[in-house]
C-alpha cells in the first residue's frame, strides 16, 4: 500500500481562471480529500490485519530474538517472522512507537505516528525520529535480499528533512527499497510520506555486510 499521488487542483493567483474554474477546484478538492481518506482506512485496515494475523499466532512481544531462532533462515525469513509474529519485536520498535507492514524482495514497509514524547525542547519532532524510522526500513530493505548466514550492519545514513512533522500529522509510512546489495556492502533508499503523498523526509545507507559467526551450544 503506497501513497496516494492525487493533487488538488492549484489555482491560486490565477485570477479570473480560478473563478472560472471554482466548480472544477471544490470537485477536484473533494476527490482529493476522498482519496486521502481511501489511502489511510486501507493503511488502518492492513495494520489492523497485521496485528490480528500475529495475535492468533501468538506473537506479538518485544523482544530479542535467540541466535538459534534465526540461525540458517534467510533475512527475508528472518523479517517475515518479525511480521508474523513468529519472532519477536525488537525493542526499538516500542521506543519509536513504529510497525512493521509489509515485506518484499528488497522491500521494507513501516507506520509511525508522531508523538508528544518525540518532541526536542524546541517543540518539534526531534531529528532523531526520521532517521531512526528510516533506519528500520533503509537497514530492513537492505536484510530481505541476504542469504542465510550473512548479517549487516548500517555504516552510513545520508538523511533530509523536507517537512515537519508534529501530532496533528496523524499516520505516516517509511518506505524502504534495497539499491544494491553485494557481498560485502548493500545500499538502500526510504522516504516518509503521508496518506496524501507530501514527503516529510528521504534518506539513503550504506550497509557493512559480513558472515555471521554459527551458534554454538
Amino acid at each position: 500500500m503506497f501513497a496516494s499521488r492525487h493533487k488538488a487542483a492549484d489555482f491560486a493567483g490565477a485570477g479570473s481562471l480560478a473563478a472560472h474554474h471554482s466548480t472544477f477546484t471544490i470537485g477536484s478538492n473533494m476527490q482529493t480529500e476522498n482519496s486521502i481518506e481511501d489511502t489511510l482506512n486501507a493503511w488502518n485496515a492492513q495494520s489492523d490485519a497485521v496485528r490480528r494475523r500475529r495475535l492468533e499466532r501468538g506473537g506479538g512481544q518485544i523482544g530479542l530474538a535467540k541466535p538459534q531462532m534465526v540461525e540458517g533462515k534467510t533475512g527475508l525469513q528472518v523479517m517475515t517472522g518479525i511480521l508474523e509474529g513468529d519472532l519477536p519485536i525488537p525493542y526499538m520498535a516500542e521506543t519509536l512507537g513504529c510497525e512493521l507492514i509489509e515485506l518484499g524482495d528488497g522491500v521494507a514497509i513501516f507506520q509511525a505516528t508522531p508523538q508528544l514524547k518525540h518532541y526536542n525542547p524546541l517543540g518539534s519532532v526531534h531529528g532523531g525520529w526520521y532517521a531512526t524510522l528510516l533506519d528500520f526500513a533503509l537497514g530492513c530493505a537492505v536484510q530481505t535480499k541476504l542469504p542465510a548466514g550473512r548479517g549487516y550492519t548500517t555504516s552510513q545514513i545520508n538523511l533530509h528533512i523536507v517537512r515537519a512533522a508534529n501530532t496533528k500529522t496523524g499516520l505516516l509510512r517509511c518506505i524502504g527499497n534495497a539499491l544494491h546489495v553485494g557481498r560485502q556492502i548493500g545500499t538502500s533508499e526510504a522516504r516518509i510520506v503521508g496518506p496524501d503523498g507530501k514527503l516529510y523526509a528521504h534518506a539513503t545507507t550504506t550497509c557493512t555486510i559480513f558472515d555471521i559467526a554459527p551458534h554454538v551450544g
